[in-house]
């Protein structure tokens, strides 16, 4: 079972980083490497993957567009949950709730596609509960 906020860490950082050059890009071609990256570079899922997560947060944003922005805020432009419960004017107890009804839609999107992702290696729940023993007697 793969954890869908580790999905949409890597979502977010292939997202931030321009769809990593999937789509048009704003800068001429021969001005892209020029500038050093800036900030700490996160890791990021592959494009197929992205493409998938990103037609899934598609279906999201046509279904519920506030959630999808709640989730572009947090996972892409990594905004703390407090500070997007003061943009809202809500709690931010509120934004973290409604931010789990996102990923369960996410979540749920991906499981109904059933296409296993690149990523789900590192993407894993871990369990924490060790299987119980069974006594033979």
């Amino acid at each position: 079972m793969r954890d869908i906020q580790l999905v949409l860490e890597r979502y977010g950082a292939w997202a931030a980083n321009e769809g990593a050059g999937v789509y048009y890009s704003p800068i001429a071609g021969g001005f892209k490497g020029l500038l050093p990256p800036s900030g700490k570079s996160r890791p990021a899922c592959c494009d197929d993957d992205g493409l998938i997560v990103n037609s899934a947060v598609a279906c999201l944003k046509k279904k519920d567009p506030y959630l999808s922005m709640l989730l572009e805020w947090y996972y892409i432009y990594r905004l703390p949950l407090r500070t997007m419960a003061v943009k809202l004017g809500i709690s931010h107890n509120h934004v973290s709730t409604r931010l789990q009804k996102a990923e369960g839609f996410i979540d749920g999107c991906l499981a109904a596609l059933n296409v296993p992702l690149e990523m789900d290696r590192y993407c894993q729940k871990e369990n924490i509960y060790p299987p119980a023993l069974k006594r033979v007697v």
